[in-house]
């Protein structure tokens, strides 16, 4: 296939903090999917690569009523959790766990189960925009690679965790790895396994998944790592999610979740922490120099975590951070949704809940923007991952959206241009009521 080129009006976050809008761009790609040029209509050689194209037929002009955007990056959701989405948010963490989503996750041992909802899931997520997914799966092997073939069939860019969890006192008998050895084989032969289904092809990835502290012994953590330096796999798990989660690994390693992945060599430039709420200073100052990145989930924050992520902080020290859904204990798919909550998140911090206090109620400089809540979204979730995704730009992937006719997305994307600039492009809309999505890429 050779290259192939679009005429569109896009919008993109190339920079922290930065908003672009790019009036009838030409993006071209190569045969291998990677955006080889973003030319502007005052570069020299835009007539000459769009008359080109024309010639060869190879260029696509999106009509006035459509835009493109980077795909959307979700780091952190559980997708055996979608069917229980919204149900049980009103339980602590672990109340949550033993009556909700350690009974559900064991029932995808049955492979039929497993048809039955992972290919959905795949679809509503991309139907909402998210072209880049990390996924925990569960504890057993095939269902875990069946999700990432159902990815791969699909388009999506997804990065798979077969979950590891062995101590047997935090979880129950009938969803806990027999030992610590079986463990590090069954991650062994998933890495191995979705390697071959993806062929490096840089569409899937395996990723070396230790639910968290309490359900993993530490040989399990020390083994695992040794997976990830001879595969050179990325890693995701939780950290400092809840007051009891963060208890639990003080009182039995006194550490805390950082310190121990990082002795144990899981903190890597390829490591995602989902939550990471409760982290000291030093903590802050490892994940920065090791590289690795923090999944900020508003909603599921409010639900189990009884504390606010300091994003703003987080941002301003520069940690590599970006978004991600938590389903189930975010109940919204939504990528988009997501980036709201953030914000929402940021000015309640801000401007402080307690209504009999009068002065100095929130917390001061706080706030998240629109425009930073859409760069965690797609630039923001691709540098984390260490991936060449969320931003138009050369040498990235060609997986943007296709935006026709969107009334909400629309909405969210003006009131972000709303905010972040005065300049003449920006115009009211006329907007048919139907919503979608199409990918390319």
């Amino acid at each position: 296939m050779s290259n192939q080129a679009f005429v569109a009006n896009l919008y993109h976050a190339p920079e922290k903090g930065s908003f672009d809008y790019i009036e009838q761009a030409c993006i071209e790609v190569d045969d291998l999917g990677m955006i080889t040029q973003v030319l502007s209509p005052d570069h020299p050689n835009y007539a000459t690569l769009v008359e080109q194209h024309e010639n060869t037929r190879s260029l696509t002009r999106l009509a006035d009523h459509q835009y493109l955007l980077p795909g959307l990056v979700d780091l952190h959701t559980h997708a055996p959790q979608w069917p229980q989405a919204g149900k049980g948010l009103d339980l602590p963490l672990h109340d949550w766990l033993n009556q909700y989503t350690f009974p559900l996750e064991s029932r995808y041992s049955d492979l039929t189960f497993a048809a039955r909802i992972y290919p959905e899931l795949v679809d509503t997520l991309l139907a909402h925009g998210t072209t880049t997914a990390m996924y925990f799966a569960t504890i057993d092997s095939a269902p875990s690679e069946y999700l990432a073939s159902v990815c791969k069939e699909k388009g999506q860019r997804a990065l798979v965790g077969k979950i590891s969890m062995d101590e047997k006192s935090m979880c129950p008998d009938y969803y806990v790895e027999s030992s610590t050895q079986q463990a590090l084989s069954d991650a062994e032969a998933f890495i191995q396994n979705v390697n071959e289904i993806d062929a490096k092809q840089g569409l899937i990835y395996p990723v070396v998944t230790p639910r968290f502290v309490p359900t993993s012994t530490k040989a399990l953590l020390e083994g695992l790592s040794k997976l990830v330096s001879q595969y050179q796999c990325h890693v995701q798990t939780h950290a400092s999610e809840s007051d009891w989660a963060r208890d639990f690994t003080e009182q039995t390693y006194q550490k805390t979740d950082v310190e121990l992945y990082n002795e144990t060599g899981l903190l890597t430039r390829k490591t995602v922490l989902a939550h990471s709420i409760f982290l000291s200073e030093s903590d802050k100052e490892t994940i920065k120099t090791v590289g690795a990145g923090i999944a900020h989930c508003p909603l599921s924050n409010m639900y189990f975590a009884d504390a606010a992520f300091p994003l703003r902080e987080a941002i301003d020290k520069d940690l590599h951070v970006g978004l991600g859904s938590d389903l189930s204990g975010g109940p919204l798919p939504s990528i988009f949704h997501a980036a709201l909550d953030a914000v929402s998140h940021s000015r309640v911090r801000e401007a402080g809940t307690n209504t009999h206090i009068m002065e100095q109620r929130g917390e001061a400089s706080t706030r998240v923007s629109f425009v930073e809540a859409f760069w965690l979204a797609t630039h923001g979730g691709g540098l984390t991952l260490d991936l060449p995704v969320g931003v138009f730009k050369p040498d990235t992937t060609s997986t943007h959206l296709w935006l026709i006719a969107t009334p909400m997305v629309a909405k969210f994307v003006f009131m972000m241009i709303s905010i972040a600039s005065k300049t003449s492009w920006r115009k009211s809309l006329c907007i048919p009521p139907n919503l979608r999505f199409r990918q390319f890429g």
